[in-house]
């Protein structure tokens, strides 16, 4: 076929396509276009409605032909190049050219009957006249597929059935068949339509506008227009335009629409905030950090699309399956066609009707969708509750995950330290006297152990009193005078150089540094006044989290950085294996030992670029929300609730997805083994076997879109295979 070359197309053309709904639609564009001259690869996507072209420089086919060649195989594109955002919007079904089909052809049977009724001596003329004229759309999409030398197609199967039915005289039958054909298209569009909303439902959080502060005046622009630098006003009940830093105001955001997380979260000057989150309380002003094709809802779009068109391995199994089965299926019908009439007294008319019947039974399109329709709706799922997988392979492969090791600080921990303890050891002063103190030294610090110390005084509502010749003791501690007092708040390991301790306070000291907590020691002079203990506790959601992981069968263990004896207490706290001191190498070595070990495949969760090595190495990466750019471009799966209890989420999310994956394979092959078995045997005819091919295509895609409604319970997991509970 020749191709026009007059206008060279960009290396990569994206283009949004109506009416390809199914696995077979995919196969039907991905072998036209590979044809052409100067095309390196091309991807179709039924869930996403996309076709990706990727060609060379030089030479390659107009964008033109290539819309040219979608409209001659029946699909019409509703999107310029490069527009890879979802629309949002979409016809109603009566105004899509489906719809219009089945109105179509339904009108005409209508009339074919009331005809026949009226002038009986018509005969079958009606009929034959509403089969061609429906016959008419699904002819010239079978005619572009023929022309690409792709015989084997639906269309082709279903022009075959209804003018051999013409032909043995079995035209109201022949009118039936197209009008349930043109049906179930059209539900397969409704669909497939109602799997795409999800990410419509993603590109509708962010707002169209924005109050953009130009020079001290306020301004609507395009939120689309916003760039890094820029200041907008963000109003109360307004949703946020951008990612951005808080400048100004402190209120509660409602993160809900981007992680899922139910809680309502205060935010002040310096936090980061994203795109299509709502401002509860204060007007905020914020700096836009990221552009709007770079921002928090753009990059859940663009990776939820990538991983809907990513194929898990299941679901390129079931299409080479079905690229050999249907030229199986039309060897056989001829076989039925001819072999019966040779060999008994079987009228030929009886057998080619049984052959028509069998090619319509037989129509894989219910395998081809019951696998990538199972996919998307779980990906769908899983970016609604914050839980973002980087395509249909992890998805796959999270279910089988066994060991998952995860890091400390950061994961399993807040990442911030936290005062646990207060403690006077001498009776002039209370417990108050020596926070308040020791706050006091530390208050100009940004040591996140002062840090921690400081905010503890704040909250416990003491006034901290004016420090003077505030210095650092160099790898020891701070010191400084308060009301007229020379103060050092020290650590454990330089304390015998000026205070000499009782016995019972040196084993108090280690008992808490056992407990993996660090301490500040109030001295002065050479008296102990107190110690403040502070540690990086653990999420509150840990321990939960972890229980999940393990009545899933799942083994969680804990690598980490830290001091081996800090790492091991907080291992020893939420019951866990755990190894410290170890660099990023080292984790990553860990992974792979375990992986040679045969205790995998194993699944790796961390939020820093420390665990970036380990997150490659490991069989599925994920990383938390919170975490580094790093992490999250390294990773496979993200939490974007930043929750522990996220992890066993994702893993029984991808168990109920391939449950009902397997669900959708065995009603799709269990329905047409039946049918085809009652159709050779001369039970059911042509009208029925459309109607089961038709019934099982929606049946498993009804049945995949129940994952949309998924839920998870982390109480009511059970071990080894979880519940996935899922709503309809």
């Amino acid at each position: 076929m020749k191709t026009s070359t007059q206008a060279t197309a960009p290396t990569f053309l994206t283009l949004r396509v109506e009416g390809m709904d199914c696995g077979g639609c995919e196969r039907k564009v991905v072998s036209a276009l590979e044809r052409l001259d100067g095309i390196e690869e091309v991807t179709a996507s039924s869930v996403t409605g996309s076709v990706k072209i990727h060609h060379r420089d030089q030479g390659g086919p107009s964008q033109q032909t290539i819309e040219g060649i979608l409209n001659e195989l029946g699909y019409q594109v509703t999107s310029p190049a490069g527009q890879t955002r979802a629309s949002g919007a979409s016809s109603p079904w009566w105004q899509t050219a489906k719809g219009r089909l089945v109105i179509i052809t339904g009108n005409l049977l209508i009339v074919a009957f009331a005809l026949r009724l009226a002038w009986p001596a018509l005969g079958n003329v009606p009929f034959i006249l509403a089969t061609l004229v429906g016959l008419m759309p699904i002819a010239q999409s079978a005619w572009g597929a023929l022309k690409m030398r792709n015989p084997f197609t639906i269309e082709m199967l279903m022009c075959i059935a209804a003018v051999g039915a013409l032909a043995i005289n079995a035209a109201a039958e022949a009118a039936m068949v197209v009008f349930l054909f043109a049906v179930g298209e059209l539900l397969e569009g409704v669909a497939a339509s109602r799997a795409r909303r999800s990410i419509s439902a993603l590109a509708n959080l962010t707002p169209s506008t924005a109050r953009l502060m130009d020079n001290g005046h306020l301004r609507d622009v395009s939120a689309e227009s916003l760039k890094p630098g820029q200041r907008v006003l963000v109003r109360p009940g307004d949703r946020v335009p951008c990612d951005g830093r808080i400048l100004v105001g402190t209120s509660d955001i409602d993160e809900s629409p981007v992680n899922g997380e139910s809680i309502p979260r205060s935010r002040a000057p310096g936090d980061d905030i994203f795109a299509g989150t709502v401002n509860l309380d204060a007007a905020l002003e914020v700096e836009v950090t990221r552009g709007a094709d770079d921002n928090t809802i753009a990059r859940v779009i663009r990776l939820v699309e990538e991983a809907q068109a990513a194929k898990a391995p299941i679901a390129r199994f079931i299409d080479r399956f079905a690229y050999y089965y249907m030229p199986a299926v039309v060897l056989l019908a001829l076989l039925m066609a001819i072999v019966p009439p040779l060999v008994s007294t079987m009228a030929w008319s009886e057998s080619i009707y049984r052959a028509l019947a069998l090619l319509l039974i037989a129509c894989p399109c219910a395998l081809v969708i019951s696998t990538p329709a199972a996919i998307a709706a779980g990906l769908s799922a899983g970016a609604r509750r914050g839980l973002l997988i980087k395509g249909g392979a992890v998805l796959e492969q999270l279910g089988k995950l066994r060991l998952v090791a995860l890091d400390k600080t950061g994961t399993l921990t807040a990442g911030t330290p936290r005062v646990t303890d207060v403690e006077s050891w001498i009776a002039e002063e209370d417990d108050n006297s020596v926070l308040r103190l020791a706050a006091a030294i530390e208050r100009d610090s940004s040591h996140p152990i002062a840090t921690a110390i400081v905010e503890h005084a704040r909250q416990s509502g003491l006034n901290l009193p004016t420090v003077t010749g505030s210095r650092a003791l160099a790898g020891r501690g701070v010191s400084g005078r308060v009301e007229g007092r020379e103060l050092s708040l020290m650590t454990p390991r330089h304390l015998h150089e000026q205070v000499i301790l009782e016995e019972s306070l040196s084993a108090r000291i280690i008992a808490l540094e056992e407990a993996g907590k660090s301490l500040a020691l109030l001295v002065e002079g050479e008296r102990l006044l107190g110690l403040i203990a502070v540690r990086d506790e653990p999420r509150e959601d840990a321990l939960e989290g972890l229980a999940a992981l393990s009545r899933l069968g799942v083994q969680a263990v804990m690598l980490s950085g830290d001091n081996a004896r800090t790492v091991a207490a907080t291992g020893g706290r939420l019951g866990i294996e755990a190894y410290g001191e170890l660099m990023p190498e080292d984790k990553a070595a860990y992974v792979r030992d375990w992986q040679a070990a045969g205790r995998g495949p194993i699944g790796k969760v961390g939020d820093g670029i420390n665990d970036a090595p380990a997150l490659a190495a490991a069989d599925v990466g994920i990383a938390m929300g919170g975490g580094t750019d790093v992490a999250l471009e390294t990773a496979d799966a993200a939490l974007l609730k930043n929750r522990v209890t996220g992890i066993a989420e994702l893993i029984d999310l991808s168990r109920a997805t391939l449950r009902n994956v397997k669900t959708n394979v065995v009603l799709a092959l269990g329905l047409k083994a039946i049918f085809l078995v009652t159709t050779a045997l001369g039970i059911t005819g042509m009208w029925i076997a459309v109607m089961a091919d038709t019934g099982a295509t929606v049946l498993v895609t009804l049945n995949a879109m129940r994952l949309l409604g998924y839920r998870f319970s982390p109480s009511t997991a059970l071990t080894g295979l979880s519940q996935g509970k899922t709503t309809s």
